[in-house]
């Protein structure tokens, strides 16, 4: 099974719809290529935790609420699922796989980012500000290494277990 969306239609969607992208949008986007993909079954991904959830956004007008957007990364994860599943692996399975350590390690670079950027507003009114900014700065570039590196020994991990699944 081919990736059911492209990867350069993914990219597309990522330069067009940076701020994220409704999980009704995604499931148009794998129906209109023949993909069984319901918004509940969405939400099932989610709540598996192989897709990250949604960041609250308000819309604009008064008394219009708010609507959930999830990263764009969410069609590449539907695809990679979708392939996983046709080759006969379970949920669980895939849950166990690196498509679940690439969502746990989303969740905590994210919470990263937001830490970091609190401080760095913070730190602009700190009387040492480029010493803080500094230290931020090189803080921000080992969190990006030890993802990196996480990443890496997760993926090693994720294949000897999938390996091992396969074998049994």
């Amino acid at each position: 099974m081919d990736f059911l969306v492209s990867q350069s239609e993914v990219g597309r969607l990522e330069r067009e719809r940076a701020g994220g992208i409704t999980s009704r949008e995604v499931v148009r986007i794998f129906e209109s290529r023949g993909a069984r993909l319901s918004e509940s079954t969405f939400r099932k991904y989610v709540q598996v935790g192989l897709l990250p959830r949604s960041r609250r956004v308000g819309r604009k007008g008064k008394h219009t609420g708010s609507s959930g957007l999830y990263p764009v990364e969410v069609v590449r994860r539907i695809n990679l699922i979708k392939r996983m599943m046709a080759e006969g692996m379970t949920l669980e399975e895939i849950r166990g796989s690196f498509v679940g350590l690439k969502n746990q390690l989303c969740d905590v670079e994210q919470g990263f980012s937001t830490l970091l950027s609190e401080l760095s507003r913070k730190a602009r009114s700190h009387p040492h500000r480029r010493q803080m900014e500094g230290e931020l700065g090189r803080a921000q570039r080992e969190v990006r290494q030890a993802m990196r590196r996480i990443e890496k020994v997760g993926g090693r991990v994720a294949t000897v277990r999938r390996e091992l699944v396969q074998v049994s």
